[in-house]
């Protein structure tokens, strides 16, 4: 999912995607521990992805702030 995709979501949605996708790579966590896990890209796309999700987050709490300071 792209940035722009997320943007386009609203506060609760990307909140609830974020615990889906932390749900998933803690899932993914124990295929790897058990061997079962055959795409290894899929721990580093679900990191990258919560870290997108995290990121937009914060420029709307920022964002907010800056409109409450003026």
């Amino acid at each position: 999912m792209r940035a722009s995709e997320i943007r386009a979501l609203s506060t609760g949605e990307i909140r609830s995607n974020v615990a889906d996708s932390k749900e998933e790579l803690m899932n993914l966590r124990f295929q790897l521990a058990t061997g079962e896990l055959t795409d290894h890209t899929r721990l580093s796309y679900t990191r990258r992805l919560i870290a997108r999700y995290y990121t937009i987050l914060n420029e709307r709490e920022l964002q907010e702030e800056m409109e409450g300071e003026e």
